[in-house]
């Protein structure tokens, strides 16, 4: 907003005209420039952050947890058996699964936690200051609540659905570019699926 409190004379008219459309274009360009930030970092289907803004925090967030001494988990999860869903009723069916499924973890972690979309159906959570057997009971959570959604595509009932969770947390023996990191919840989460689907493992490599 621009206030101005006086009367402007006529030979301060067009002085003032231009200063306003110098103020307003300088406006639209940092909306246009935030929007398209938005763009590169979030994923377009859910709205989560992507792969490359999960990759590029993670970093961030070990070198923080490193400097403090704090604690770093990483939860890995994916939907479990979501071919299904585009096998039985075409792939904007399998959207609309995605899209309530990233709308239910948005809900349900902290707001300092970073949910993103690693891929496919997959979906990373890095959640600083925190050890993997105290995310455990949030995660927990987010299964359950998860696996009680009944799932909808217009007026198609898709059934109900499930996710199955990996979660590690970082260590000073891990790489710093968070690839161990990754790999650990992602061993547990692997595990997870080998012992029945829906359900969290906490991996061995964050004791």
């Amino acid at each position: 907003m621009l206030y101005l409190q006086g009367r402007i004379g006529a030979e301060n008219r067009f002085r003032m005209n231009v200063l306003t459309e110098n103020i307003a274009s300088a406006l639209v360009n940092h909306r246009l420039q935030r929007s398209l930030r938005e763009q590169t970092i979030r994923d377009p289907l859910t709205s989560l952050f992507n792969r490359r803004y999960m990759e590029e925090t993670l970093k961030l967030e070990i070198a923080r947890s490193s400097r403090a001494g704090t604690p770093l988990s990483l939860v890995m999860c994916d939907i479990d058996h979501f071919k299904r869903f585009n096998d039985e009723f075409g792939h904007d069916a399998g959207d609309s699964v995605l899209q309530m499924v990233a709308a239910e973890m948005r809900s349900r972690f902290r707001d300092g936690d970073v949910i993103c979309r690693f891929g496919g159906e997959e979906f990373t959570i890095i959640a600083p200051g925190t050890t993997a057997e105290a995310l455990a009971g949030r995660v927990e959570t987010v299964r359950r609540a998860i696996a009680e959604l009944a799932v909808r595509h217009g007026n198609r009932t898709l059934g109900s659905t499930s996710m199955s969770f990996g979660i590690a947390t970082w260590s000073d023996a891990m790489d710093r570019d968070g690839a161990t990191l990754i790999q650990a919840a992602d061993m547990a989460l692997y595990q997870s699926k080998r012992d029945g689907r829906n359900r969290a493992t906490i991996s061995m490599l964050a004791a």
